[in-house]
């Protein structure tokens, strides 16, 4: 449940401190990204990440094949931001895997560290998240909808 979010001055050098502690070369780029369709809910997952319970997340396939949502790609990087723009942590993506809503594991349940964890109610969660999205978008909303599900490890700060 993550979408884009605009790079800043704040995001520029969160990275740089980033780059500067792991000498990445200055070719290496970046998303941003929040969590949620909200300021407040962004501000929660992103307290899930800082609190090593949440180690991933997913999108709709829809969203990268229309461009609103970056491809990502194993190795690349993500700076996470809390839903007012600030830099939490950094994140490199070490798995994906294409696949309907209902093909969600209980162990990427348990990874994504929501609610109690559990496939049921990750279900349950993403059900409401992406229904809010689709009738904003005026789309049918349905458990077969084509996900990016997406595990990450966090680089920054350690």
């Amino acid at each position: 449940m993550k979408h884009l979010f605009q790079k800043s001055d704040k995001t520029e050098s969160f990275w740089s401190a980033f780059k500067a502690s792991r000498d990445i070369p200055d070719t290496m780029q970046y998303d941003v990204v929040a969590f949620g369709d909200s300021p407040e809910l962004a501000k929660e997952l992103s307290e899930l990440v800082l609190h090593d319970r949440k180690r991933a997340t997913t999108c709709l396939y829809r969203d990268i094949v229309d461009g609103s949502e970056n491809v990502p790609v194993i190795g690349g990087y993500v700076v996470l931001v809390d839903g007012f723009g600030t830099p939490k942590a950094i994140w490199r993506t070490i798995e994906l895997r294409l696949g309907p809503m209902d093909s969600v594991t209980e162990e990427f349940a348990f990874m994504e560290g929501e609610g109690d964890r559990s496939r049921e109610e990750w279900l349950e969660m993403h059900r409401r998240y992406f229904s809010r999205q689709a009738n904003l978008q005026g789309w049918q909303m349905h458990d077969r909808i084509e996900l990016v599900f997406e595990v990450f490890e966090i680089v920054f700060p350690l």
